[in-house]
């Protein structure tokens, strides 16, 4: 059903193959996919009278199963509680970076970037405004990377290009000859500039020329943009700059519950209104009044009864989409935890037993999206601080050193409960008092639980209350 789908999407031969499957798959990603059939699903026939198969109708009720799961994965990596915190020896850079993830709305742009990632790569790009930051998350549907021969990890350029109407063009200030006519519009970026060029009509082969208004030289000496590949394995597209896609082995399973429970629904819509059957002709020529206040009369031999339907179908399409339901998030490690089977409140680690699935696949996309972007994000920033004096909440920033270590320190996958902060407490305490850890390295690990930023400045604040109780 998928790929009956799929074809009734316009193919565009002016783009790859891999713009191709990568729009599909936001298609189905933003719920859009069944936009392309031109018949709703209770159209039965044609005005000509032919039947209308159920391949060309939209379904009536869409469970948005891929969608769920995408956010549901999301929601573990990089919500307000399990944002992670970038750490480094140097002081001063932490609390940079910590202040720059404030400012930027860090946490909101990966949400996003990883949610529009999850058909396979996205983009983030790195701008910077009279020293402030800036970060915007592009589709790569339209980007073409270049990396370096001599270090695969490192992009030389990205090219974008993309048709955009001449309408379009006009209103955000444009020349254009024809505004019914359609555009490339191209940008691109490389280690010193971002070049814009200008605009023309598609069909036309001419070597573009570059908008010296609307170019800008950076000068950082690095692409300002990340390239994130979703998840290890292979793409729906094929092309190796993209990963896999995280819900692409539930599409189908989803198109099959969206037409099944709407099946079901327009089984419940005939229950309320069954067809009347007549054997023979009313004795009357007045028109036919279905209803219990409304008599039906028929001649002496003849018949009259509802073509009613029993509720055994429905009940088996509830069942056999609840089986679907739990196969799809299996394939896909979604949660398939169920609200009515927790009596009672559970431990941060039994939760985490019961959603394992959910949890293999976070801990997946944080090595893409964490591991990968976000430090390497953090990087470039720093990187810049050696060339602009950036401002970030009110203080002028620049000089930090670029090679200095960066990693990610990460919450628990679900808050834990009181039982579970006072065996923590007391295995700290423990191990502090036998020496076996620091008491800086005790309070980061409850830094995330208690909400503690500053981790020097909480050890600091300890010490002074110490010093108050022996003189007290």
């Amino acid at each position: 059903m998928f790929d009956t789908i799929c074809e009734f999407i316009p193919r565009d031969g002016d783009y790859s193959p891999r713009t191709r499957s990568l729009d599909i798959l936001r298609r189905v990603l933003n719920g859009t996919l069944y936009d392309v059939l031109p018949y709703q699903f209770h159209q039965e026939r044609t005005g000509a009278g032919e039947y209308i198969p159920l391949r060309n109708r939209r379904p009536s009720v869409r469970y948005a199963l891929c969608r769920v799961v995408v956010e549901d994965s999301v929601s573990l990596l990089f919500s307000e509680g399990h944002f992670p915190t970038i750490d480094c020896p140097d002081l001063a850079a932490t609390a940079f970076l910590a202040n720059v993830v404030k400012e930027t709305r860090l946490n909101q742009v990966m949400i996003d970037a990883a949610i529009r990632g999850s058909i396979g790569s996205v983009a983030i790009l790195l701008r910077l405004l009279r020293g402030r930051v800036f970060l915007d998350v592009l589709d790569t549907s339209y980007l073409t990377p270049t990396w370096d021969v001599e270090a695969p990890d490192m992009l030389v350029r990205v090219t974008e290009k993309y048709k955009v109407s001449g309408q379009t063009l006009a209103t955000n200030g444009y020349d254009v000859v024809d505004a019914t006519d359609d555009y490339w519009f191209m940008r691109c970026w490389d280690t010193q500039n971002e070049t814009w060029f200008v605009p023309y009509p598609v069909g036309e082969v001419i070597e573009p020329l570059v908008d010296p208004s609307r170019s800008v030289r950076h000068g950082l000496g690095f692409v300002p943009l990340v390239w994130i590949r979703n998840l290890p394995g292979p793409s729906a597209s094929g092309d190796p700059n993209d990963g896999a896609c995280t819900f692409r082995a539930a599409i189908e399973t989803q198109i099959e519950i969206d037409y099944q429970l709407s099946q079901a629904g327009r089984g419940l819509k005939y229950s309320s209104d069954p067809t009347l059957l007549i054997k023979e002709p009313a004795t009357t020529d007045s028109e036919i009044v279905k209803g219990a206040g409304n008599a039906l009369v028929v001649s002496e031999k003849g018949d009259a009864k509802l073509l009613e339907i029993g509720g055994t179908a429905s009940a088996a399409v509830i069942d056999y989409v609840r089986v679907l339901r739990e196969m799809a998030l299996e394939s896909v490690h979604g949660n398939r935890a169920s609200a009515d089977r927790l009596t009672a409140a559970q431990s941060g680690r039994a939760l985490e037993l019961l959603n394992q699935g959910l949890i293999w696949l976070a801990d997946n996309l944080r090595i893409s999206y964490g591991e990968g972007a976000l430090l390497q994000l953090a990087g470039m920033i720093l990187r810049a601080t050696q060339l602009y004096q950036l401002n970030i909440m009110g203080s002028q920033i620049s000089g930090l050193d670029p090679t200095t270590r960066l990693s990610l320190k990460w919450p628990r996958w679900y808050a834990p409960t009181s039982d579970d902060r006072q065996k923590d407490a007391q295995t700290l305490s423990t191990l502090a008092a036998a020496g076996l850890i620091s008491r800086e390295s005790a309070v980061k690990s409850i830094a995330d639980t208690y909400d503690i930023e500053d981790v020097p400045a909480e050890l600091s604040r300890i010490s002074e209350d110490l010093v108050l109780d022996k003189e007290n």
